[in-house]
């Protein structure tokens, strides 16, 4: 069996080394020659393996009764923290228990229920209210002076908004909202998370991201049953109301819809509109071309999802021994797919480590792949061309005004600061 050398191991579970981006890149380029499909074994972990080559994470993705979601967690996490969520959750590895970790049946009547709110046909009706939020932002990006943090200011609240609207949070609750799912997804970030420190262990860090879940669910417990007294034309009615089978939500996957909706719903697309501007901010001409020819914003759409990435992993269980690379895989064992290494795969990628937004084709996987495809993804496109036209329409140039930073984080991580300049047409 093909072991991972444990600094390399180290790197690739470590947050900081995500918030480096430069250090985990280089592990992962150094896994696809040396050991595209290996195991790891970090202390404190069972261990994984790790599927770094972008058609080796498609076999997983579409092979679902083979490779579970749901069996073990779905995140990477250690043993101590696994026997922490067992304990709370009855016997069950999943704090959470969304779309993302549902297999078979479940999943495929779970994701039906809101399916049709996210196709093509039904968003295009929201088109013109998403580009007056877009608009708005736009004004207020405008009015700055010339400067902003283009993450805090635009990047974190435009997607927010658009997201809270379709579900039904007021606009009042959407600051409350934006730091929960900072502290969920930014744990271990001492700029994010409910401590306001590194954590100190296993137990403590467990115990926040349950606390955040804990009041995650106290907000939409409430909003469940408002919506059941007095339905809208909402997802939050839909979630309310809605049945699998002819029997309502169960209590768990009712507050996991909330929960992936009020998170992945807009963190994921804020992180890859921040590091678009990130990557464009350091390369004005290409500011330029796309002014000078606005056909190039849905090739920038696909390379800065493939850039940034902003699920970093998740796992999967087999479910009875197979082969997959050429190596033996048991039943029982678990897979981190790791899609950014998937998306600078030098055997599908000319020139991975360049931002092209003329590329094409352009097959990343920073959605997933098959059954678990993103939900979101026609919305998360949409929200992405609209603001890039009209900050394209308004915005003469850009430039950095600072370091920008990421966040800390081996899950869903992207861009926390981007300071810019910037001047007017």
């Amino acid at each position: 069996m093909a072991l991972i050398p444990q600094s390399i191991a180290q790197t690739i579970i470590d947050p900081f080394a995500y918030a480096d981006g430069d250090r985990v890149d280089e592990a992962f380029r150094w896994l696809r020659v040396e050991a595209p499909l290996a195991q790891a074994q970090p202390e404190g972990f069972d261990p994984f393996w790790v599927v770094t080559r972008h058609a080796d994470i498609q076999a997983v993705e579409r092979q679902n009764e083979l490779f579970h979601n749901g069996d073990r967690s779905t995140v990477l996490t250690t043993i101590e923290g696994d026997r922490q969520v067992r304990a709370m959750m009855g016997g069950s590895p999943h704090l959470v228990r969304s779309l993302v970790q549902m297999d078979n049946p479940d999943h495929r009547a779970y994701r039906m229920l809101t399916q049709g709110a996210f196709a093509p046909q039904s968003l295009r009706r929201l088109e013109a209210r998403i580009r007056e939020i877009a608009r708005g932002f736009v004004d207020r990006m405008c009015d700055m002076g010339g400067r902003c943090d283009f993450a805090r200011d635009v990047a974190f609240l435009y997607p927010l908004h658009v997201i809270m609207e379709l579900i039904g949070v007021p606009e009042s609750d959407e600051g409350r909202m934006l730091k929960l799912t900072q502290e969920l997804f930014g744990s271990a970030d001492p700029d994010l998370n409910r401590s306001g420190a590194r954590v100190a262990d296993e137990k403590e860090g467990v115990d926040t991201i349950q606390s955040v879940v804990i009041d995650f669910m106290t907000y939409f417990n409430a909003m469940t049953e408002d919506r059941r007294a007095n339905p809208r034309e909402d997802l939050a009615s839909l979630i309310a109301n809605g049945s699998i089978e002819g029997q309502p939500l169960g209590h768990l996957e009712a507050m996991g819809y909330y929960i992936i909706a009020a998170t992945a719903g807009h963190d994921t697309t804020s992180s890859t509109t921040a590091g678009a501007l990130w990557a464009l901010a350091e390369r004005p001409e290409l500011w330029k071309r796309l002014q000078a020819d606005p056909s190039l914003v849905g090739g920038l759409i696909e390379e800065s999802i493939r850039w940034v990435t902003p699920v970093k992993h998740f796992m999967r269980t087999a479910t009875e021994d197979t082969e997959l690379a050429g190596r033996n895989i048991a039943k029982g064992d678990w897979l981190m797919l790791s899609y950014p290494s998937g998306n600078r795969d030098e055997a599908v990628f000319d020139a991975p480590f360049e931002f092209r937004p003329d590329r094409s084709p352009n097959r990343h996987v920073a959605f997933g792949y098959g059954a678990h495809v993103c939900l979101g993804q026609h919305l998360a496109r949409m929200e992405m061309r609209i603001l890039w036209e009209e900050l394209l329409q308004r915005v003469a140039t850009i430039e950095l005004d600072g370091e920008p930073r990421r966040m800390a984080a081996a899950f869903v991580c992207g861009p926390k600061a981007v300071p810019i300049r910037f001047t007017l047409h």
